[in-house]
């Protein structure tokens, strides 16, 4: 037996492992994406193999913590893809202002800085009042840090220069106060959001939704789990509702790809159609 095969091996036990003691399933990540953040959380242990990692997993419920932080993926910012907003902005929000009550669901949301754009947006296009953005993700450690609010000063220019790009028509400065290092976004924005704990490997749907945004995460799942998100999505998600997946992903050759029509294609927005 070659080591590349004992390592599969040992990866499959260790996942085994992982989803039947915590009940996070991460087999049926895509494999290459999956080993390489594996073998990070290795070296960033000073471990030397998987079967070692595991031990640690399974003894160390503190170690779990961390190994969750590290393996999922919480690349983001705020108003990222400023094309995709100014769609939203173009596109969505006709279709919103005719609901008396909107229900937007972030699938995914890492440290929260997409939901604050949304809800920017939805602010300036008088919507917010009557909106309610549910934000999930697997990860306890960035949903902690997402409910803050709290973000780099570093990163403001180029969150300005995303805001202004994505249609953005007031000065950026007045969604924060800046202290120290640190911008703080206004309480007023975190109003309507839910931040909660969800997996959507094993989860199944919570409400109907309006929208749905699931940018960038399904590239991270192999073809079968894609197909178990897109069909939690559909059952998810309102007749004429709208979905947003990642300019990488598609909802082609998905057990749904009839359901949609494409309501935006350069950014992949789509409207369930029946």
């Amino acid at each position: 037996m070659s080591s590349d095969q004992l390592e599969d091996i040992e990866i499959q036990l260790l996942l085994e492992g992982v989803y039947r003691y915590y009940g996070f399933d991460f087999r049926n990540y895509a494999p290459a994406s999956l080993k390489r953040r594996i073998w990070n959380a290795i070296r960033l242990e000073r471990l030397t193999t998987v079967s070692g990692l595991q031990e640690k997993v399974l003894h160390d419920h503190t170690f779990m913590e961390r190994f969750i932080f590290n393996l999922s993926v919480n690349v983001t910012s705020m108003f990222r893809d400023p094309s995709f907003f100014l769609a939203f902005r173009n596109k969505v929000v006709p279709i919103l202002r005719t609901y008396p009550f909107i229900r937007i669901w972030h699938a995914g949301c890492s440290t929260g800085e997409e939901v604050y754009s949304m809800a920017i947006l939805l602010k300036e296009e008088g919507l917010y009042e009557r909106s309610r953005l549910y934000a999930t993700d697997i990860n306890e450690t960035v949903l902690k840090k997402a409910k803050t609010g709290i973000f780099s000063i570093e990163l403001m220019q180029e969150y300005t220069n995303n805001y202004l790009r994505s249609g953005g028509n007031k000065s950026f400065s007045e969604y924060y106060t800046a202290a120290y290092d640190n911008a703080i976004f206004s309480p007023a924005l975190k109003e309507n959001i839910v931040f909660s704990l969800h997996n959507l490997a094993t989860d199944s749907s919570f409400n109907e939704f309006h929208v749905i945004l699931c940018r960038n995460v399904l590239i991270y799942f192999n073809k079968l789990l894609q197909q178990r998100v897109h069909n939690l999505f559909y059952e998810s998600i309102v007749r004429l509702g709208v979905l947003g997946v990642g300019r990488q992903e598609t909802i082609k050759f998905t057990p749904h790809e009839k359901d949609y029509e494409e309501l935006e294609s350069s950014v992949k927005l789509y409207r369930r159609i029946r």
